[in-house]
């Protein structure tokens, strides 16, 4: 499998935990301030208001990359493609840049042969650019890899943070060269008062949530960190501009304290190390 690390851009916005207004205003300023990457799902019913936003933005449509998720309780017998006609309607667009399967089927109420079979048609069909799944383990990627023959899956999206940097997925990803992409890459805020990364953020002349994404982005990851705050959603855009030695990295990866923060009964089993 070729590498396809080209295909998504290192840092985007995302809209987990955004209502309609607050992901429509966020989006308006991460698109004015430079972001090209929009990050949404079905199951954060916003995508009206992102949708929204990118058409009301001066930024045109084809300088944007948009994700979204087929939710999991779409995954029902003839009900993926459904769903994503209704994704693309609701953000005005043809077809997504990166669309994704959210979990595996939730307690694998649905046969993973079933909707990543439809999930296939749906990108044979031209509805997306890309595919790729989020939150999938090591177990369900092989059961994925086995049925796209020659296509590819552009990225995995995983929680994955100083807190918690999911090495057992993450070093299984880069040697199927399958890009990760990380979420609650601050860990919801955690890593904003850990002494070490503000240590390292003091030599750089940077904030905090720039030196815990910088950590992230020089590891290769993309990250799609969210904010409701103009400021920080411009402060988060200018850690792509931060390079941290190699011993600032060996710190910031001795932070590592398995603070997983999605775990739910209902979530896979999900790979340790």
């Amino acid at each position: 499998m070729s590498s396809q690390s080209s295909i998504l851009p290192p840092i985007g916005y995302g809209t987990w935990n955004r209502d309609k207004p607050t992901a429509y205003q966020g989006v308006l300023d991460a698109l004015e301030l430079g972001y090209r990457h929009i990050d949404t799902a079905q199951a954060y019913d916003n995508e009206e208001a992102v949708g929204q936003a990118i058409s009301d933005s001066s930024v045109s449509r084809s300088d944007i990359f948009i994700c979204t998720k087929v939710d999991p309780v779409n995954y029902g017998p003839g009900q993926v493609r459904l769903s994503v006609e209704s994704s693309l309607k609701k953000l005005q667009t043809d077809e997504v840049d990166l669309l994704l399967l959210h979990f595996p089927s939730l307690h694998d109420e649905y046969p993973i042969e079933d909707y990543v079979g439809q999930f296939i048609d749906v990108y044979d069909s031209g509805l997306c650019k890309h595919i790729g799944v989020s939150n999938f383990t090591q177990k369900y990627i092989r059961q994925t890899l086995m049925m796209l023959d020659e296509r590819t899956l552009a990225t995995n999206q995983v929680e994955l943070h100083a807190y918690m940097q999911n090495k057992a997925i993450a070093k299984f990803c880069s040697e199927l060269d399958i890009p990760i992409t990380a979420y609650s890459p601050l860990a919801r805020g955690a890593l904003l008062d850990d002494s070490v990364i503000n240590e390292i953020a003091a030599e750089h002349q940077a904030s905090n949530s720039q030196i815990a994404l910088a950590f992230l982005l020089n590891k290769g990851y993309s990250v799609i960190p969210s904010s409701a705050n103009k400021q920080r959603i411009t402060d988060n855009l200018a850690a792509t501009k931060i390079t941290l030695s190699k011993q600032e990295l060996q710190r910031i990866e001795a932070l590592e304290q398995g603070m997983r923060l999605v775990d739910a009964d209902w979530c896979p089993e999900w790979d340790t190390y």
